[in-house]
């Protein structure tokens, strides 16, 4: 037998990102926007299109949202034209990354392809419709609106909440509205476009499964293979290991026979570096890549980074339930987490840059976990490496959110497609430790009254007990697995059960104040949270109410939440009185939200290792918004950030109360033990010292204990004006008996110096009294400014150093106006 080669062996990757046009093709457009072709940007949306040719206003500025919703209720098309002439290759296919979300594509009048999930990879032959010259692509996109709707009725009304039935399309689900997102269902091209010519076999896929053991490492290449038409020839695989410096570590080779199309690539490290995450160790990635050649030509190539570690989510039971832990390369590891949504509602516009800013706050915080939330996306290429590069640990959702989800056709069919796609694309990220079935669903089933309106009908669980662990034990058999979220670890039982896997902590925010949380000792709290405002200068720029009042028309409609106002006032006025001026009102649910998060993990933490984590909801927002976010939609960091930081720190100290006694607990999440005095001391509000004891204290890695707090330090003598301090060398808490507001606070009596420095200011805050939570709102006088604290309280006689970063001129008059320096003193005293 004769083999014939063709021209061209090496594969070609030819971007088709330019001369892209959209225009509307039905629905309720503007007149002026129907008559319209406007250039469009791939990978981009039909809304950032608009906006960039300035044809719709805004949607994140006040109630512009309404104004736009027309959009995804509208029918669209994107086209362009390429040259194209024979190239000696055996095949040429359209590569289309991510399509969002009901499209069909023609190629110069001939369709190549009907979809109807964003969240899959498709890859279209188009030697048929290919011409030599120019070609006309084109993608229609029908509503998306319109589809859900139809498709509901179709498959059976599910429940679901919101207002459109988001579970009858595989498209992200908060797409279509959310308590925190604005409705702006879109459609567009999201993700790159490809010409992918090749010759004789291309590579289909690789899963590298990595194992380590004794200080040695095994990557299990799986790789999948596509042959043209008639090329059966003999093929060569040959897999490289690198390490960061280009140090081949390992290299081996496998034939692949004539007409095989798959093939198994086996490497041995005898010596690896592990990777760790953040607080552990180095994040240590090695250079996988495969090779293939036909006839010792090289036809293609494929690579990622890869890190060896063992990672397992424990989930066994034990005296007090079920226990939840992450534990990598057998140590278990206390998480410090936060839930992460997609960072913009329009999600073409979420840069790699803008991903690698938000992990830098993630990292401020000391966060060693990122969740990805099920009504999203599978996250991007751009959020794993980093993630993989930070040692931030990520655990993703499959995507099914507080709904219920047909089990039928055609949605098995997609589920099952999207699922392929997505775990061989992410499986060989390092950071990655969990695989979740959904968000709230069993939950939602068995609390939520969904049973009775289901009729019989099917609602996901299939999926979550069967389908997605099947998939994953397949293609990612070194993965952990969860069937949802919450989830208490066993199907006989509720799913949301405190002393069993991880919880959902949500009763508080809705209907029970935050001191709460101290009344049941979860064992891994995987959502929990408390709303706050955007920042001030978000708030300004988003919203043009005049007067802007916290129910003013532009600020209820930036809060999406049912009852949301009502349940800020309510979870304040127990702790602070509630203010009439709206900056003083800004500041109180600011510190508020802060303080309730707070106070959940100090309380969490003290109960370590029963309890082992916390994942708040939520890092980021997607557009500016009052939400649980630390971070708002325009990427400021909000009080929560600053608390999220003293609390998820290594080391901890907190006072919490035991039965009817108060002990100091001490948290040592570090990798050194902690050998250290602890100072106990029972003052008054003037700085008099009323009682002390010490106690020596030696505490190991990764361990948290507790010291009884003396009767005679505990003996308050006037609750109003006093306080206990428990200090363990630098670090220190703080126990007032009485709420803020019952308190005898008196106006802070402080003192500022401002000097400037090298990109920015030190400003020191001295406070001859008792100041409590000292904070910079300096977004106010520079949006860009930044400050590296907030939230310091003073004892008498104190000092405090910030540092502001900001590239603007700024005064001292500024810096410490009583409108940015704030404490929460003012509340209190303004009220009284």
């Amino acid at each position: 037998m004769t083999t014939t080669f063709p021209t061209t062996a090496t594969e070609t990757l030819r971007p088709l990102h330019d001369g892209w046009s959209v225009r509307s093709t039905g629905g309720p457009v503007p007149a002026e926007i129907a008559a319209a072709v406007i250039p469009a940007t791939v990978p981009g949306l039909v809304h950032t299109d608009l906006l960039a040719a300035g044809l719709i206003p805004d949607p994140y500025l006040d109630r512009n949202e309404q104004k736009v919703t027309w959009i995804g209720e509208s029918d669209w098309e994107y086209r362009t034209a390429f040259s194209w002439s024979p190239d000696g290759h055996d095949r040429h296919d359209l590569v289309f990354e991510g399509l969002d979300t009901v499209a069909t594509v023609t190629l110069n009048g001939t369709e190549l392809a009907r979809t109807v999930n964003q969240h899959r990879t498709y890859r279209l032959p188009a030697d048929g419709a290919l011409v030599d010259g120019d070609n006309d692509l084109v993608v229609r996109f029908a509503s998306p609106v319109a589809y859900a709707d139809q498709a509901s009725l179709d498959i059976g009304y599910r429940p679901h909440t919101y207002f459109h039935p988001f579970n009858a399309i595989r498209k992200a689900a908060c797409n279509f509205g959310w308590d925190w997102g604005l409705d702006a269902a879109s459609s567009g091209i999201v993700k790159p476009v490809t010409l992918h010519s090749w010759s004789g076999a291309r590579v289909e896929s690789v899963r590298p499964v990595v194992t380590t053991g004794g200080g040695a490492g095994r990557v299990t290449a799986h790789v999948a293979l596509e042959r043209a038409a008639g090329s059966d020839a003999a093929l060569t695989l040959e897999a490289t290991i690198m390490s960061a410096d280009g140090t081949g570590v390992a290299t081996a080779a496998v034939a692949v026979g004539a007409g095989a199309t798959e093939a198994v690539v086996e490497l041995d490290v005898a010596d690896v570096e592990l990777w760790w995450p953040r607080g552990y160790g180095d994040p240590v990635l090695y250079d996988l890549a495969v090779e293939l050649t036909a006839d010792e030509r090289p036809a293609a190539s494929w690579s990622t980074r890869i890190g060896f570690r063992t990672v397992v989510v424990e989930l066994e039971p034990d005296a007090d339930g079920t226990s939840f832990r992450v534990v990598v390369n057998g140590e278990p590891v206390w998480t410090r987490g936060a839930n992460w949504i997609p960072d913009d509602a329009f999600v073409t516009r979420v840069t790699r840059e803008r991903v690698a800013a938000r992990l830098d706050q993630a990292e401020f915080a000391n966060m060693n976990l990122l969740r990805v939330w099920g009504g999203g996306y599978y996250e991007s290429d751009d959020f794993y490496e980093l993630c993989d590069e930070r040692g931030i640990m990520t655990w993703q959702d499959f995507l099914f959110a507080c709904a219920s989800y047909a089990e039928e056709e055609p949605l098995r069919s997609e589920v099952e497609a999207e699922v392929r796609d997505n775990v061989t694309r992410l499986m060989s990220h390092p950071s990655l430790v969990l695989w979740n079935g959904n968000n709230e669903n069993i939950w939602g089933f068995e609390e939520w009254g969904w049973e009775k309106r289901l009729q019989g009908r099917t609602w996901g669980l299939g999926y979550y007990l069967d389908l997605l662990p099947r998939l994953v034990a397949e293609l990612d058999p070194e993965r952990s697995y969860t069937p949802g979220s919450p989830w208490s670890g066993d199907p006989e039982r509720p799913a949301n059960e405190i002393e069993h896997g991880s919880v959902h902590l949500w009763e508080l925010w809705n209907r029970v104040d935050y001191p709460h949380y101290r009344d049941t000792v979860p064992r891994f709290v995987a959502e929990f949270g408390w709303q706050g405002p955007a920042t001030w200068s978000t708030i300004r720029q988003s919203i043009s109410d005049s007067p802007l009042t916290p129910e003013s028309p532009g600020m209820i409609w930036h809060q999406k939440a049912t009852d949301g106002n009502d349940k800020l006032t309510d979870g304040l006025v127990a702790h602070l009185p509630l203010p009439d001026d709206t900056e003083d009102w800004h500041w109180a649910m600011s510190l508020n939200q802060a303080n309730a998060v707070a106070f959940a993990i100090e309380h969490w933490r003290s109960w370590s290792p029963t309890t082992m984590g916390s994942v708040v909801w939520q890092l980021n927002d997607c557009w500016p918004v009052t939400s649980w976010a630390a971070v708002d939609g325009y990427g400021r960091a909000k009080p929560l950030l600053y608390a999220l930081k003293h609390v998820y720190a290594d080391r901890l100290v907190t006072i919490q109360p035991r039965g009817a006694d108060l002990v100091a607990a001490v948290s040592n999440d570090s990798s050194e033990p902690w050998e250290a005095r602890v100072v106990l001391q029972r003052m008054s509000y003037d700085g008099s010292l009323l009682a002390s004891a010490t106690v020596d204290l030696a505490l190991d890695a990764r361990t948290t204990g507790s010291v009884p707090i003396p009767a005679e330090v505990a003996a308050f003598g006037d609750p109003t004006r006093e306080l206990i301090v428990a200090t363990v060398g630098v670090e220190r808490g703080l126990w007032f008996p009485v709420e803020q507001r019952d308190s005898a606070l008196t106006a802070a009596d402080l003192t500022t110096a401002v000097t400037a420095v090298d990109g920015g200011y030190d400003v020191v805050v001295t406070s001859a009294s008792l100041a409590r939570d000292v904070t910079l709102l300096v977004d106010k006088i520079d949006p860009a400014a930044v400050v590296d604290d907030m939230m310091i309280t003073l004892l008498p006689g104190e000092s405090v150093t910030f540092r502001v970063t900001s590239a603007a001129s700024l005064t001292a008059e500024q810096l410490t106006s009583p409108s940015v320096l704030r404490t929460s003193n003012q509340l209190v005293v303004d009220w009284a």
